[in-house]
């Protein structure tokens, strides 16, 4: 199984998720082995590959909008036909704003409702098991990830949340440790708690929690460990 990790200017976070998902290789749970690269955001091709991780970081400086430019990277349109033919795509954090921007998921960021920058742990509840990133798990779990965000607070207008929200297009959602979504549990305002979405194709995900920081014991969690996991065993499934 081959992933493809873009690097875009101010990305911060492509060495970390290269990083998790070369580590996959240890892991007994895996069937197969995992090789990864760096795609460049000037490049137009992308070889051949059977998963690309959009990271976290600060493409192009967040200027305009964060993700506004990455959009138009020559990358960009490869990985919208990559995504479009059924490839699975996953995009954290910027990722997941370059991915609004792309308009390969609906909806969009707004500023934190603190207008603070964002840097903790937090729990996520998984919303929906019968995806490629949740293969394996089971609706309910609870996976503690870290966030680092200025611009996290989910929106979308009534129509559109509805339409998420009944397609079973919320994968994950803002919980406590004992799996309770509320008020309190919200970090950044999303509506509904939302914590990352899917299209309705199911291959395509986004999420503000970064899993790539959660993938060893000694970062404090392994839980984003499972998240690249069932990816990768979904494709070899």
């Amino acid at each position: 199984m081959k992933t493809g990790v873009v690097i875009f200017p101010g990305s911060n976070c492509d060495r970390d998720t290269h990083r998790a998902l070369s580590s996959l290789n240890n892991m007994v749970d895996l069937r197969g082995s995992c090789s990864v690269k760096f795609l460049w955001h000037n490049d137009y091709e992308l070889d051949d590959v059977d998963l690309i991780v959009l990271p976290g970081g600060f493409s192009y400086g967040d200027y305009l909008r964060t993700g506004a430019f990455a959009r138009f990277s020559p990358i960009m349109k490869a990985v919208v036909g990559f995504a479009n033919k059924g490839g699975l795509v996953l995009g954290i954090c910027n990722g997941f704003q370059i991915l609004l921007e792309a308009n390969l998921l609906p909806g969009a960021m707004l500023p934190n409702s603190s207008l603070r920058f964002i840097c903790d742990w937090v729990d996520i509840r998984v919303e929906n098991s019968d995806t490629p990133f949740t293969y394996g798990m089971k609706k309910g779990d609870i996976l503690k990830m870290p966030i680092a965000h200025f611009e996290g607070n989910f929106f979308a207008d009534d129509n559109k949340i509805n339409e998420i929200e009944n397609d079973n297009s919320v994968v994950f959602r803002y919980c406590n440790a004992r799996g309770e979504v509320n008020l309190k549990s919200n970090p950044n305002g999303s509506i509904n708690n939302i914590a990352g979405i899917m299209n309705k194709r199911g291959n395509v995900l986004g999420m503000m929690p970064h899993p790539e920081r959660a993938s060893d014991d000694i970062l404090g969690s392994n839980d984003g460990k499972g998240i690249f996991i069932s990816a990768l065993n979904w494709l070899k499934r």
